[in-house]
């Protein structure tokens, strides 16, 4: 916005609504449109003269008026005013000159809803009987491993932040290890690693983060052309809508094979289960259940390696049977 030009002898300059009294090296506006009278008190300078007046389509015209000592600008506002009111009409006139937001460089990104209600707790809690799983033990991972779901980006825009999407993981390190590296403190953004939930060898389920947390367990990540960015210089991740599940890899996949001996039928058993609950709690479609694999951008996972989903189609067909959720699987490619 440029400043009103500045000259030796006082003279009117309008803009933003108003009309500007300028003399000398200063120009401050001073009127406001509202219906009582105060006066604002500026100090004397032997070149400044300040008056302000509120275009017609304001309340009235203000009057200035000379004290000894002092240059009053009279306007309709309310009664006596202070030393700091010209304080407020300088904040003013800075803060209708400062720096405009930044425009986002993305738009933000949404999935079409589903069309599925999330269930009753009572309902989720009757179909954990019936599915006959093991309670949670808690493994909580260290706060610098995990976060809020945050619902708005850097630009204050709001942004997807309930979960929406289930991704599937293998640990490649036993349970016990990936366990203590989660609670393990990672300042370095690049080392903070954790899932929501780990079915182990063992047929132990695992809670390492809260569902309404945000667990990082896909950083560079989309799903199809949907992400989620958060920051300005974001690529984007899937954190923020994620529901993150791993079962721990067998001692033949520690390393960086291709492929291992596969999973137990009690880890696809429990996976299906945890699937098919958090499908009911939060209304996700099958067509929304994917792998790290699938999702991945950077090029770099590969997991769940040797993962058969004829083995989990099988077990989630019995569980859904057992607790009448047969509609979170419609059979189609998409919602």
């Amino acid at each position: 916005m440029p400043w009103p030009p500045l000259a030796p002898w006082p003279r009117a300059v309008p803009g933003f609504g108003w009309t500007w009294y300028v003399s000398g090296f200063a120009a401050v506006p001073v009127g406001f449109p509202v219906d009582r009278q105060t006066w604002l008190l500026l100090p004397r300078s032997p070149r400044l003269s300040v008056q302000s007046e509120p275009h017609a389509s304001l309340v009235g015209a203000a009057a200035a008026k000379r004290q000894p000592g002092a240059t009053q600008v009279q306007s309709r506002l309310g009664g006596p005013g202070r030393s700091l009111l010209p304080l407020v009409s300088l904040l003013l006139l800075l803060s209708a000159c400062g720096p405009r937001a930044a425009k986002a460089p993305f738009p933000v990104q949404t999935l079409a809803d589903a069309g599925l209600k999330p269930l009753p707790a009572a309902r989720l809690a009757a179909c954990a009987t019936a599915l006959r799983l093991p309670p949670e033990l808690a493994r909580p991972a260290d706060p610098s491993n995990f976060g809020q779901r945050q619902a708005r980006d850097a630009f204050g825009r709001e942004v997807p932040h309930r979960p929406q999407l289930i991704v599937l993981h293998e640990t490649v390190l036993t349970a016990a290890d990936t366990v203590r590296h989660f609670a393990t403190p990672h300042p370095r953004d690049d080392d903070q690693a954790s899932y929501h939930l780990l079915i182990d060898r063992a047929g132990q389920r695992l809670r390492i983060v809260a569902d309404t947390g945000r667990a990082y367990g896909a950083g560079m990540a989309a799903f199809g052309d949907f992400t989620v960015r958060i920051r300005p210089t974001s690529v984007g991740a899937l954190n923020n809508v994620a529901l993150h599940l791993s079962l721990e890899t067998p001692p033949d996949g520690r390393g960086d094979g291709d492929a291992h001996s596969g999973y137990t039928p009690e880890q696809y058993r429990l996976a299906a289960g945890q699937v098919l609950l958090w499908q009911a709690a939060w209304g996700i479609p099958m067509s929304r259940v994917t792998t790290h694999e699938a999702v991945d951008r950077s090029h770099s996972r590969r997991d769940p390696r040797s993962f058969r989903w004829e083995s989990f189609d099988k077990a989630w067909r019995e569980a859904a049977g057992r607790c009448g959720l047969a509609a979170y699987d419609r059979g189609r490619a998409t919602i």
